[in-house]
């Protein structure tokens, strides 16, 4: 079991809001996975791994993607009260889910 969070790489986000933005996406996405995969994946340690997208297109084609494999995923958008404005998609978690599954959505990402 396993979750991955792919961030926008092209918003120049610093190193806390990226930080901030992949445990929103993270949570949200736990929190709408089915009871027994998220217990599964807590159980086992709440594997992440964050990768990179590069542009709003890219983060929605990744969520429009988990969509269809019926994966639990979550798109974050910001706040707007700091860095980016009101809005701004920044993050999409995919899982928890079985790694192979996961993979299928996320694997051909680079890693950020």
């Amino acid at each position: 079991m396993k979750q991955t969070v792919a961030a926008r790489a092209d918003l120049g986000m610093g190193e806390g809001k990226l930080a901030a933005q992949v445990a929103h996406a993270s949570l949200q996405a736990y929190e709408d996975a089915p009871d027994r995969d998220a217990s599964a994946w807590k159980g086992e340690g709440q594997t992440k791994v964050v990768v990179r997208v590069d542009g709003e297109a890219a983060l929605f084609e990744t969520a429009d993607v988990a969509e269809r494999a019926g994966l639990p995923h979550a798109v974050v958008r910001d706040a707007g009260r700091t860095q980016l404005d009101s809005g701004t998609a920044t993050a999409v978690a995919v899982g928890p889910a079985g790694d192979d599954a996961v993979d299928r959505v996320t694997g051909d990402l680079p890693l950020y």
